[in-house]
């Protein structure tokens, strides 16, 4: 098999209604990636996830550096072509953010054709582990634009749905603020629901050392992105101080970042996102080195769910799957939950198959 073709796209799928964290105002999600035809007819998507902003960058170092080195190459050859376009030119301008997310795109395309060319759906091709479901947690009622009363409202409408697990933004200007919205969500909820809080790096290690243990008493699961993502020690400070355990890897971007973190004991969830690493290639290099240390992997999900359904399903130490259901209607197999559970997707490939209409309505290039 060849690779004949490969053009980038960009595609911004609505948010309604808009949402806000910490950092960042969402009005769109950006699927911005890469689709492969081969000689035997079969085409490969793969794509990053973005909040729309900086797209054109990722698609301009797909386009003018990764594909053109991918035509003729054998698809099957995945690994030496990650080696080839992550130590090729752009390796001297950037070993994470835009290079990595736009080698992620090409990497998940090439694992999509693999997979599909063996008629098996890929958590099967990378020799499942999970057969019937992965269990979910809802991130989708917990933004921090939301007010109390809708944050209250919202919850239970998810747990309603059969969800045993929820997840709320923090890191308002005055932390008493979060501390009176984590209180009332935990008492609305009950003691039987698992509770996580996402900071998205707003806090500095006083305030986080501060309220940190001010936040133990509702019994979270974790506690997220409290700190620089560049931080290790300080996080390995949190981890050592706080009885919470520490989460985040969203924005970690390669192998030998999240190795420090590891070694140092400075996280205890491993939030390794397939679309901000390398790709399939890179996140597996990630979990299994989570595995060595007896860390559990829970990934962010800015694919939004539909190549790390199958990355949980086949890694033994892959918990939970966030659920944010904004794209899943874009693509030929969504991303399914139902009872607090993903389905397992069934048809062959990586779930990135785009349906032609939305391919043409969200398309800005």
């Amino acid at each position: 098999m060849k690779i004949i073709s490969a053009e980038s796209f960009i595609l911004h799928v609505p948010i309604t209604p808009p949402i806000t964290d910490a950092i960042n105002i969402a009005t769109h999600w950006g699927v911005t990636g890469i689709r492969i035809r081969t000689d035997e007819g079969i085409t490969g998507y793969g794509y990053t996830g973005t909040c729309a902003n900086g797209d054109e960058m990722i698609a301009q170092t797909i386009d003018l550096y990764y594909a053109p080195a991918l035509i003729g190459k054998d698809p099957f050859m995945v690994k030496q072509i990650w080696d080839e376009l992550r130590f090729g030119p752009m390796h001297w301008i950037g070993r994470a953010g835009i290079t990595h997310m736009a080698l992620a795109a090409v990497d998940i395309a090439l694992w999509d054709i693999m997979s599909k060319s063996a008629n098996k759906p890929l958590w099967q091709y990378l020799g499942g582990h999970k057969p019937d479901k992965i269990k979910a947690y809802n991130t989708n009622g917990g933004w921090l634009n939301w007010s109390k009363e809708r944050l209250i409202e919202d919850m239970g409408a998810i747990l309603e749905q059969g969800f045993s697990a929820v997840k709320m933004k923090v890191g308002k200007p005055d932390p008493r603020e979060d501390f009176d919205r984590v209180q009332a969500v935990r008492k609305a909820i009950g003691d039987d629901i698992g509770l996580m809080i996402d900071v998205n790096q707003q806090w500095n290690i006083t305030t986080a050392m501060t309220w940190g243990k001010k936040l133990e008493q509702f019994d979270l699961i974790w506690l997220e992105e409290p700190l620089n993502p560049d931080d290790v020690g300080n996080h390995r400070k949190l981890a050592d101080e706080l009885n919470v355990p520490i989460a985040l890897g969203e924005h970690v971007y390669n192998k030998y970042a999240f190795r420090d973190y590891i070694e140092k004991g400075a996280v205890e969830y491993v939030q390794v996102d397939v679309t901000r690493v390398a790709g399939i290639t890179e996140w597996l290099q990630v979990a299994g080195l989570a595995a060595a240390y007896d860390l559990p992997v829970c990934p962010h999900v800015g694919d939004m769910g539909q190549i790390h359904q199958h990355l949980v399903a086949a890694t033994p130490n892959a918990i939970m799957l966030e659920y944010i259901p904004w794209i899943r209607h874009i693509f030929e197999e969504p991303a399914t939950v139902k009872d607090g559970f993903y389905a397992l997707p069934q048809q062959p490939g990586a779930s990135t198959t785009i349906i032609p209409r939305y391919f043409d309505e969200y398309r800005v290039k």
